[in-house]
């Protein structure tokens, strides 16, 4: 692909907070990690990507990174005061639909947190607005193609009546931001937030036009790429969504990871395979290549 470079330390480095989240099921909570880099980095691990972690949180939470290092994934974390975490709450009735509430924040990241490492992509990929600010976005730019997930630059903690709350508000720098961006994810609410546009492939088309090269769109239904002004879809086909916490992360992250050697339309459906893999059982995906293909087959054969 143009602008990747073979030579280099790892295929992709991922910038963004770990986290320490409660997911609460019909009122039972339990501890997990969390956060795009945590269920990014082990998908792509099993895809069999060399990759970097940069991230911040509290000293006592740093065991919770050895899960990550099992896995081959090269960590670089930062003390923070605290540890980022989100209570997710579901009801196991509708595992789609989820009220979520910040419980910690571990604060910007600065340009000397960064390794000097060389990556084929940057993907940055914060959990909460605040994480990364444009100058490091530009920085980093500057160094090789960046991947974005919007969802940490429009998902804003609040303070209400209530107490904290995360809220969806529009990015005042989004089009010096995504000038900067090769490959955008956001999902279905985000295009909406940022274009005005209802129709998905239509905001696609516009966030297109403000610099990424291919934009990456989830929904429930599944994952739609636009790339080089054409369209390409692939459908999750999971039996059950008992692992449904960090579908967009693994889904953004093995199309980043299968596009480093396949066309888009290639890696749209390896994404949903994995995807769809993922959302049956919690935590990250640790399944094999041999299922995704069989998925992508079968996909294939089907028309679909």
């Amino acid at each position: 692909m143009r602008g990747l470079n073979p030579m280099s330390d790892v295929d992709v480095m991922m910038i963004g907070h770990f986290a320490r989240d409660q997911n609460i099921v019909d009122g039972v909570g339990a501890v997990e990690p969390g956060g795009a880099v945590y269920f990014g980095s082990v998908a792509l691990r099993q895809l069999g990507i060399r990759v970097a972690v940069v991230t911040r949180l509290h000293p006592d939470d740093f065991g919770m990174l050895d899960a990550l290092r099992e896995e081959g994934v090269q960590v670089y974390a930062t003390p923070a005061p605290e540890t980022s975490g989100i209570a997710n709450y579901y009801d196991s009735a509708d595992m789609e639909r989820r009220v979520c509430k910040p419980l910690g924040f571990a604060g910007p990241f600065r340009l000397q947190e960064i390794p000097d490492l060389r990556a084929r992509i940057y993907a940055v990929v914060p959990i909460i607005a605040g994480e990364v600010d444009l100058t490091l976005l530009r920085l980093l730019s500057e160094r090789g193609p960046v991947a974005l997930d919007v969802q940490g630059f429009v998902r804003v903690r609040q303070e209400t009546e209530s107490g904290p709350a995360l809220v969806f508000r529009p990015w005042a720098e989004k089009e010096r931001g995504l000038s900067l961006v090769t490959y955008l994810k956001v999902d279905r609410a985000e295009a909406e937030l940022l274009t005005g546009e209802t129709e998905l492939e239509t905001a696609g088309h516009a966030l297109a036009e403000l610099g990424p090269r291919e934009v990456v769109l989830t929904q429930s239904s599944g994952v739609t790429v636009l790339a080089g002004g054409e369209i390409h879809q692939a459908p999750f086909t999971s039996r059950v969504l008992a692992g449904r916490t960090g579908r967009g992360d693994t889904c953004f992250a093995s199309y980043l990871g299968t596009r480093l050697t396949s066309p888009p339309e290639q890696a749209a459906r390896v994404a949903a395979a994995v995807t769809t893999l993922k959302q049956e059982k919690p935590g990250p995906w640790r399944g094999s290549l041999a299922e995704v293909k069989s998925l992508v087959d079968g996909a294939i054969e089907s028309g679909v």
